[in-house]
Parts: structure tokens; sequence; C-alpha cells
């Protein structure tokens, strides 16, 4: 049951509030700030992939207009692993804020780093963190705990305040063989539920899965499989932070006589820094080079960054790539399961490589899981925790739903159970939920190419109408003392009609503009061409979609000589 609390006279309440500027109905773009007092802590800084129709936008990230008006009370980014969606959108929002202290384990400090280095970002205070070493902020601190997940050295978050802990788990499974950097730390996790909890932010992503999701993360055994099946030489496209999966890919390649080459420079770079730190183990007679890439039991690594998901399958697909050129006997393994905001694209993909006649070979969304808790790994992680309130994040809505309804089998009250959506602000008061309202306006950035700047609404309306309809341009020439029609007005198109086929449409708009026009060159000694310009648009646009049901962009020139 929610409470409503009054302030006694004389005693101050503590106040902590919860919020996501991103994360919360969707995949990716994860935020999510706990204020403490006024305090400020923020859980990652994330981006994710653009819908199909997002015409040009390459990534999208939140928006930390809230933390610009507020940034005096920030402590700092916590980043629970080196993934996109939990720290991509750090080059992007540190040039506002490039004192904000940044934490996160060692090897996710490398992963930021190389991040800022493409993204020339020099600006900034990283800060590299320990497991279990406690981070002091006045009345508050904040330990991580490792966690299991696909790449080195991820962190669940525990702040500790004065009313219970707010764990925030980040992305994790339960899975007893992922030791060394993988490893989980039960016990500490336990230690942390002993104590009290009173608040815990755990993902949904996966939360229609039933069972553990290990071991359908693991795909040794199917990489083994492809490897045996198919002798000749193999081109292998990975999700270069997807560490563990790169560990199978050596595991596999090592027990045959096969070479690997890795091709681009970030996915080098990415490699040799974990071969530095031994976070990969490779046998150096197993890696080769260019030179070796037309071999024909050759694995050749490839990857892609954030701006353009499979550019670069696409571009040896299309016979542009400077190395790679295909052969009919080779085999394409797309290594990842897909994601939000890339399947039409990837099934584009593999349609263009199945009319090349060579193999190619995915993994199945279903059998082949990436490490996010399913149900049981859910309620494992609740019971160890014992939250007093719980809180779904990182998914679609019905995930979320379907998360919540997971923790009342767990005992927790659905009055406890928090279904918020970005922006929602949810209130503690001296450790009890209470019912606040408020809402913090929150929006999307749109990411295109190396541009920081918001693409915006407008030009991806027009963008889709340029895709959708085309574009139809109108030209006229002046002269500058009489004012008569020197030349035009002369119609052309890109992606409306068909000219050869549909010239009377296009004479017809010619006659229509060049009315326009007379009219007001007859009518007007002082022109006003902003005016003729409008009532074109207003005309063609009517004729056009009388004609063809179709609304091109139109742009009208004039220019006096």
């Amino acid at each position: 049951m929610i409470k409503i609390l009054k302030k006694k006279e004389g005693i101050t309440l503590s106040k902590i509030k919860i919020l996501a500027l991103g994360g919360l109905n969707e995949d990716g773009k994860n935020m999510y700030v706990v204020n403490v007092d006024n305090d400020i802590f923020v859980f990652d800084a994330g981006l994710k992939y653009p819908k199909d129709h997002m015409l040009g936008i390459d990534y999208i990230i939140p928006s930390i207009d809230y933390l610009k008006k507020n940034i005096k009370n920030i402590k700092g980014f916590f980043i629970t692993h080196g993934h996109e969606s939990n720290m991509g959108a750090l080059s992007d929002i540190i040039k506002d804020l490039p004192k904000i202290p940044i934490y996160a384990s060692k090897f996710t400090c490398e992963i930021i780093k190389m991040q800022f280095e493409m993204d020339n970002i020099k600006d900034y205070h990283l800060i590299e963190i320990t497991s279990y070493k406690t981070l002091k902020f006045g009345n508050n601190s904040i330990l991580p705990i490792s966690v299991s997940h696909s790449i080195p050295e991820s962190l669940c978050f525990v702040l500790n305040t004065k009313d219970g802990s707010i764990v925030y788990t980040g992305d994790f499974i339960f899975d007893p063989g992922m030791q060394g950097f993988y490893k989980m730390d039960l016990g500490k996790l336990a230690e942390v539920g002993e104590k009290g909890v009173l608040c815990l932010l755990n993902e949904s992503l996966y939360a229609n899965h039933l069972g553990f999701t290990s071991p359908n993360h693991r795909v040794n055994h199917f990489i083994r499989e492809q490897l045996n099946n198919y002798p000749d030489r193999f081109i292998m496209s990975v999700l270069p932070a997807h560490i563990f999966r790169l560990q199978e890919i050596f595991d596999e390649v090592e027990s045959t006589n096969r070479k690997i080459i890795i091709v681009g420079k970030n996915l080098t770079n990415l490699i040799h820094m974990c071969l530095r730190n031994k976070y990969l183990k490779i046998n150096p007679l197993r890696l080769g080079n260019i030179n070796d890439i037309n071999d024909k039991g050759a694995v050749i690594l490839i990857s892609d960054g954030k701006e353009k998901p499979y550019a670069n399958i696409e571009r040896i697909i299309k016979g542009n790539d400077k190395f790679i050129k295909l052969r009919d006997t080779d085999t394409i393994f797309i290594t990842e399961p897909m994601y939000v905001g890339t399947e039409r694209r990837m099934v584009s993909i593999m349609d263009e490589i199945a009319k090349l006649n060579i193999n190619v070979i995915s993994l199945s969304q279903k059998k082949h899981l990436l490490e996010h808790p399913s149900r049981e790994d859910l309620m494992l992680m609740i019971n160890l925790m014992k939250p007093k309130y719980y809180f779904p994040v990182k998914g679609e809505y019905k995930e979320q739903y379907k998360n919540a309804f997971i923790a009342t089998k767990c005992g927790i009250k659905k009055d406890n159970i928090i279904l918020k959506q970005n922006g929602d602000v949810v209130t503690f008061i001296d450790g009890n939920m209470i019912n606040s309202f408020e809402h913090v306006d929150t929006d999307e950035i749109l990411i295109s190419g190396k541009s920081s700047d918001d693409i915006g609404e407008i030009v991806l309306r027009d963008r889709e109408m340029l895709a959708e309809s085309g574009i139809v341009i109108v030209s006229t020439t002046l002269d500058k003392e009489t004012k008569n029609i020197l030349s035009g007005p002369f119609v052309s198109t890109r992606g409306f009609i068909y000219v050869k086929d549909n010239m009377d449409i296009l004479k017809e708009s010619e006659i229509i503009a060049s009315q326009v026009v007379k009219n007001y060159l007859n009518d007007n000694e002082n022109i006003d061409y902003n005016t003729i310009r409008y009532e074109i648009r207003e005309k063609l646009g009517k004729y056009f979609y009388q004609e063809t049901d179709s609304k091109p962009i139109i742009i009208v020139i004039m220019q006096e000589v």
C-alpha cells in the first residue's frame, strides 16, 4: 500500500527519488538516476539502434537536460559494463559534462578509453574501480559487485543509504561455469540481501524465457560443428564487446589447423588490448595476418561500430571490400542472434548472401540466448536480494510487466512493484514509497554520422517523405530590371515518377507554375518571391496528389540575373 507521509515539526525526512532517462519500454539507451537527498548518482549511459523507418539515423541516446540542470549535484556516472546499450552514449554526452567522474571496472575503462579515442574525446574524468571496494559519498556509499555477463568485469552496483540499499543489477546470468573475469560473487549478493534492500532494479529483457539462460548462452558446440561441416574459408561477423563469444571461437579454432585473421582496426585494437591484459587466451600460432586471408581454411573475423551495424559485411557482399572477395566455397557466420533495431537489416543481408549462392549461418534467437537473465535467473536474484520494493527495468513494457509478474511469484506485494515509463519519478520518504506523480521531461536525441547534434523530428520527416514520394524542383530565372521571365519554369524530379512515361504530368506542372509566376508579375510592382514559392508549392502539391496519390517534397528556386 502506498503511503502519504507528512513532515513532522523539527524532523528532517530523508528522500530518495529514482527515475529513468532511458531504458524503460525499450531495448537499450539505459540511463537510471537515483537522487538521495539531492546527491545524484547516474547508472549507465547507453544508446539504442533506430527502427528501420528512421532514415539516416545511426543511433539514439537519451536527452540529458535533467542532468545539465542538476550538474552540481551529480556524484558520477557508474557504468556496469562495456556494451553500447550501457555506455555507448558517453562520447556524445560527456562533451556537456566533462568534469563529472565516470566510474567503471578496469576492462570497462579500457573500452571507454578506446571509444573516446575514436571519437576524439580528450576532456574527461575516468576512474577505475574494483569489485568490493566501497566508494564513499558523504552519508551514502556505493559497493560494486562482480556479476556474470558476456563481457569481463561486469558489475552490479549497490547504493547504500540510511533507508536501505538501492541495487541496480546491470546485465547478468547465473552460470557457475563462468570463472575468472566473468565470475559472479553469490556470497556478496546474499550478504547485501541480508542487510536490507529498499529497492531492486532488475533487468527485464528475457523475462518471457522460461528456466535459466545458462547453458543456452554457450555456443562452442555449435561453432565446432560448423567448423567440422564446412572445411573451407569462414567469414565470422562478431560483436566486438562480446568477449566471451570471441573466446569460444578461439577455443574451437585451436582444435583445428585453421588460422584466425582479424580484419579492421577497431577489432584488432580490442583483441590486442584483451591479450595484453589476459582477458583473452589465444595460441599465437593460430593468429594469421592479411597474407593468410585467402587460405582455404582461414577464419576471418570482422565487426562493426555503433554508427553502422553490419556495414562491413554489407561492403563484402557488394564486392567493395579491399581485402575480402567472396568465393562460392565460403561460409558466412553471423555469430550473434539479431537484436532490436537491426532485425530487418539482418534479414536483408541474409537474403543478399543467399542470392550469391554462398552458405550463411546465423544463431537462433530461441535456442541461442545472450547473457541476460531468464525467468529463473530473475527469481533467484529476487530471492537473494529480498527487496522491499521491486523495479523492473531494461526492456519493452510487456517484458517489464512479465518481470513484475515473476516478482509476485516470489512473494513481493503488488503495491510494492514499480512499473514506470521514462521520466516517471519514484519517491521514497524515510524508506516508504509515496504517491508523488512527479514527472521529468525526457526525450531522444537522434544521432546521424559523427554529428552529436540532435537530428530532430522535422529532418526525419523530410527524409521519410523523400524516401516515400521523392522530390520535385521548380526553377525560374527572371530579369533583374524588367522582372520578365528569361527561362523556365522548368520542373525536374528524382524518386517521384518515371519521367519518360509521365511527360504530360511534368508539362502540365510547368504550365501551372508558369501561370502562378505570370499572375504575380502582372499584378504586383513589388514582387514577394516567398508568396510565389508558397503558391507554386500549394497548387503543384494538389495537382500531384490528384494525379499520383503522392506528395513529393517541392522546392521552388527563383533567381534574378
